[in-house]
């Protein structure tokens, strides 16, 4: 009898939906302020998960979650690389 592996949950920060791990992408911020997309899931700093998908990342940028959720400005640039990711 195997025991049957967890799948690690995360919360979007725009939809509060719990999903797994795989079907979203974090940010971070670390200590100088820098707001990045890990790739990996392994960066330093405190970081946010988004689901994968354009609407979610959409109403991310209107409703400036980002910035709430970082209490930083938000490069729109970090907006356009996460549509780049979708539409990949």
């Amino acid at each position: 009898m195997r025991k049957n592996k967890k799948i690690p949950q995360r919360k979007c920060i725009v939809t509060q939906e719990m999903k797994p791990k795989q079907a979203m992408i974090r940010i971070v911020r670390n200590k100088e302020g820098d707001v990045f997309i890990d790739p990996t899931g392994k960066q330093n700093g405190r970081g946010a998960y988004m689901t994968i998908d354009e609407t979610v990342i959409r109403k991310a940028e209107a409703d400036h979650v980002l910035e709430k959720t970082f209490q930083v400005k938000i490069d729109p640039a970090i907006y356009e690389q996460l549509l780049d990711l979708v539409k990949d």
